[in-house]
């Protein structure tokens, strides 16, 4: 058990399957886009950021979900914030997402940890079965915040709601005393793009705040 370090924040990006939880985390760490990747272990990546003109290190814990089901509490521990990420595309992915931030708040209700919403793959409207007013009610009824965009199409959109949890999350930082973390392994960016993923590589309530980009 270690105590984290007051440069670095920590995340959990939380999701069904095949919303595009590893291709929103390495859109914004690395601006590429992947659309398909092969693992199926949860992944830490660690990396530095600037936000605001702060340099900080980031911790992004990309997990995975072989069984929609199943929360990881142990993660939720470990989290100062959290993204959960569904595809506009699946309604089975938002009542997912719907249920992960039912648990959360449950499960951190002794303290205040930042949460996104993230509506991932706006790009394929002709096959949108959630709507930008149900992620909007849906992160009215929960207090977090709510983005949708496209990790496939641009990384601007992605870039902006990570930056906005990491903004909200030094915050609180600022307002209370870190608890106690525990420690997990990294993996590396380089190591990210051939280890992790496959060959197809792109270069390229309080209403809280929502955008859709």
């Amino acid at each position: 058990m270690i105590v984290a370090s007051t440069s670095c924040v920590r995340i959990v990006v939380l999701g069904g399957r095949k919303v595009g939880k590893s291709a929103v985390t390495v859109r914004y760490l690395t601006r590429r886009f992947i659309g398909e990747y092969s693992s199926s272990k949860d992944l830490l990546y660690r990396h530095e950021v600037c936000v605001d003109s702060r340099h900080c290190q980031v911790e992004i814990l990309d997990t995975s979900r072989s069984q929609n089901d199943v929360f990881p509490a142990d993660k939720a521990d470990w989290a100062d914030a959290f993204v959960v990420v569904y595809s506009t595309a699946d309604r089975r992915s938002f009542q997912v997402a719907t249920d992960s931030l039912r648990r959360i708040q449950q499960h951190v209700a002794a303290r205040h940890v930042p949460i996104i919403l993230l509506g991932n793959k706006r790009d394929l409207e002709h096959a949108r079965q959630v709507s930008v007013d149900d992620g909007q009610k849906m992160s009215l009824q929960f207090q977090c915040q709510f983005y949708e965009v496209s990790a496939a199409d641009t990384h601007v959109g992605v870039t902006v709601a990570f930056q906005s949890v990491l903004r909200e999350a030094f915050s609180q930082r600022s307002r209370h005393t870190l608890p106690i973390k525990q420690k997990l392994g990294a993996m590396t960016m380089s190591k990210i793009i051939g280890t992790v993923f496959g060959k197809a590589v792109k270069n390229d309530k309080k209403k809280r705040p929502s955008l859709s980009l």
